[in-house]
């Protein structure tokens, strides 16, 4: 029987244990599943890499957010996403969070194209069965609230550039806008402009800083 290989990075080590147990666990008719896991950016980065020069996974499952790297502003599952399409383009790419946002889930088909999107709270043994069966012979796969989102996709679809996330970040940690200039490579009327265009996106236009940290955090982009 062949064996179906699967890695799942994710930070919450109780949630890729879980993930293993009933994958590996599952009777499918065609294949057995080997599922590795990863804690960290890092770590599921290594693992990606390595399996390009050995065996490369079959399915690869990824959170959004991720433990830290030590870099300003910190990599997430959508960058090792990124990242894995490069390295290993012949592997099934999964996301699996508790983000369910319209903006959030379009950004990453834009910047991933994934082969499937799952919302953790719909997550069981059959939506996990579901989904392996799916993207392996007819992707993608999503889960309901994914689907919602995705059919109320933002009439300006324009995904989140490496400048929007530094400045989010950046505000996060509470750096001052007029100070952004020494870690952004943007003006200072350029980054006042990417502001007062993120809250539109958001939909807060009329709102303060703190109003588009809070929301860039619902919406998991820090």
């Amino acid at each position: 029987m062949k064996t179906l290989r699967i890695l799942a990075v994710d930070d919450h080590e109780m949630t890729t244990i879980g993930y293993k147990y009933i994958l590996e666990d599952i009777n499918f008719t065609s294949f057995e599943v080997e599922m590795d896991t990863a804690k960290t950016f890092e770590a599921g980065k290594r693992k990606i890499e390595e399996s390009a020069a050995s065996f490369r996974y079959d399915i690869i499952l990824l959170d959004i957010q991720l433990s830290g790297t030590g870099e300003e502003p910190p990599k997430s599952g959508e960058d090792l996403g990124i990242i894995a399409r490069k390295v290993v383009p012949e592997s099934k790419i999964v996301f699996m969070s508790s983000f369910s946002d319209n903006f959030r889930i379009n950004s990453i088909l834009q910047t991933v194209n994934p082969d499937g999107y799952m919302v953790k709270s719909e997550i069981d043994s059959n939506t996990l069965r579901d989904m392996v069966q799916t993207v392996m012979k007819q992707p993608p796969y999503y889960t309901q609230k994914a689907l919602v989102a995705i059919r109320k996709k933002m009439a300006n679809s324009i995904p989140l550039d490496d400048n929007d996330r530094k400045i989010l970040y950046y505000l996060s940690i509470g750096t001052k806008t007029k100070d952004m200039v020494d870690h952004i490579n943007l003006s200072l009327p350029g980054i006042e402009n990417r502001k007062r265009t993120l809250k539109t996106l958001f939909g807060i236009e009329r709102q303060n800083d703190q109003a588009l940290i809070t929301e860039a955090k619902n919406r998991g982009f820090i």
